[in-house]
């Protein structure tokens, strides 16, 4: 099987009912929205990265056990300028755009400047986000684009700086039960200072709830982390959160500041300007909620990067978090657009597969413990946290897999201790063939795949008043490339990871990044 991973996507603006064959739980009510690039190519010029594509939004619209999708493409500043112009006029971070040779001098010398001090893109290609009662297609820069979850329609363009000193923002918050959403943010140079942010946007209090303006007014920060190098901030994608602490993972994939403000004047992206240093340990953060003060204890860990935590949670004195680590920075490389012109063109050459990890940071007081004493007393884990001298700790990790991508858990355990896990199985590619079930208590999995078929990443919806953990459905957007077949939404039981119903869409699906669930009554 090969799928064309370069194609440009074509919209479906017009809301469509699907074909279910199964049975959809009646409980099972609101809408899946899925984000991810889209387009590859404007007249004559493309992007180099698949991450830069232009975002495709897509909706699957359940209700009275029927399925209705559609979708459309995020009408930012960035998809109009390039449609516009009928070429790439708006850089990315793996793409870099260069003027029509026609164009006169002065046009490009304002394009230059443009990208010394550059003023990011607003295609917000990799997520969705809830912020007070609105949703936001977001990437990872301060341009966020609010949409209505109905209909796919842009609407206003937010600036985080408006609100807060950050220049990119994490897509993967976290929220809690009272609506409050909590993010993470990198404030470079500002005020001669590079640091990263913790904020909180409220949720819509009453007298806010009948106005228009952005929940964003009301931010508050949290929490400044210093950056341990003012010119070189760390790359994240997530961070962890447990009921009294955040961890932020300050790892050796740096952003060279310097380097990004003349890339284009070296004719190179500023993807080129991210670097692994594995010479470097990975510094672990953790936060009091609270106070708001970075724990005095130093932990820290060996060189990896980790794109996406599963959750985190605190126990006997100590805060347990897992998340998916890699050795070295390669999985960009591998998503450049040369190496995905089929599914099988780079699988090995270099792929670097993901481990899936559990660390556990003791909190309680070193003060007595001999160097070199591991001060994890948890039995069910052999993640380890050795004493090395006053207030610092190494920490190792219990490794429960590898080839495991993409998690997603039962979100009413966020914070809390889980047992299940969901994700994409990325044994051999980074193009996932096969989703599985993962038990962190016995460490098995189950899985679901079907020829010719790359499922989405897996969204798991809890029952309502369920029985257990897994009591609830699984979703996945399916592309399927069997003759005479149309892709699918794909939905799991969560106990059984049998399948209950797929839901035929009568347009073709494009490989995506993130999405989210929104329950019928939001």
């Amino acid at each position: 099987m090969t799928t064309n991973n370069v194609k440009n996507a074509e919209e479906s603006p017009e809301s469509c009912k699907a074909e279910v064959k199964g049975s959809i739980p009646s409980w099972l009510q609101g809408t899946l929205l899925r984000n991810g690039p889209g387009i590859f190519s404007v007249g004559v010029t493309s992007y180099d990265h698949w991450c830069d594509g232009m975002a495709i939004m897509n909706s699957f619209a359940i209700k009275d056990g029927e399925v209705t999708y559609r979708s459309k493409f995020l009408r930012s500043d960035t998809y109009k300028a390039n449609m516009t112009a009928n070429r790439i006029v708006v850089s990315e971070m793996g793409t870099m755009a260069y003027p029509d040779p026609s164009k006169n001098f002065i046009f490009k010398a304002i394009t230059f400047l443009n990208h010394t001090v550059p003023d990011f893109t607003d295609n917000g290609a990799s997520n969705f986000i809830k912020y007070g009662k609105d949703y936001y297609a977001t990437s990872e820069t301060n341009y966020i684009r609010k949409i209505d979850p109905v209909t796919l329609e842009t609407l206003d363009k937010v600036d985080y700086i408006k609100y807060l000193p950050v220049n990119l923002v994490s897509s993967h918050p976290h929220y809690d039960k009272e609506g409050n959403a909590y993010n993470i943010g990198t404030s470079i140079a500002e005020k001669a200072k590079t640091k990263y942010i913790l904020f909180k946007v409220p949720a819509v209090s009453e007298k806010d709830k009948d106005k228009d303006a952005p929940a964003l007014k009301n931010v508050e920060v949290i929490c400044t982390v210093p950056c341990r190098s003012l010119l070189t901030p760390s790359y994240y994608h997530s961070f962890g959160i447990t009921d009294n602490y955040f961890i932020f993972i300050e790892q050796p994939l740096k952003l060279d500041i310097l380097k990004m403000a003349t890339a284009y004047m070296r004719g190179v992206n500023w993807a080129s300007c991210m670097k692994f240093c594995p010479e470097e340990n990975t510094l672990i953060h953790l936060i009091d909620r609270k106070t708001g003060k970075v724990v005095e204890t130093k932990y820290h860990t060996g060189p990896m990067v980790v794109y996406h935590h599963v959750n985190a949670f605190e126990d006997d004195g100590h805060v347990v978090f897992d998340v998916i680590a890699y050795n070295d920075n390669r999985l960009y490389e591998m998503f450049y657009l040369s190496k995905l012109k089929d599914n099988y063109g780079f699988q090995n050459d270099g792929y670097c597969k993901p481990s899936y990890k559990r660390f556990a940071l003791p909190i309680q007081s070193d003060k007595g413990v001999a160097v070199g004493e591991d001060l994890v007393k948890l039995k069910y884990t052999t993640a380890s946290a050795v004493k090395e001298k006053e207030g610092k700790l190494m920490c190792q990790a219990e490794v429960f897999c590898a080839g495991f991508e993409l998690p997603r858990m039962n979100y009413d355990f966020n914070c809390k201790k889980h047992r299940f896990v969901y994700g994409n199985c990325v044994e051999e590619s980074v193009l996932a063939k096969e989703i599985a079930k993962l038990d962190t208590e016995t460490k098995e999995r189950v899985y679901w795949s079907e020829d010719s078929c790359l499922p989405s990443e897996p969204v798991f919806i809890p029952k309502p008043k369920g029985e257990s953990e897994d009591d609830g459905v699984v979703l996945a957007s399916v592309i399927n490339s069997n003759p005479g077949q149309s892709s699918f939404l794909l939905i799991l039981d969560g106990r059984t990871f049998k399948e209950v119903a797929r839901a035929y869409v009568k347009a073709p699906l494009n490989r995506d990044m993130h999405g989210l669930f929104i329950p019928r009554e939001n």
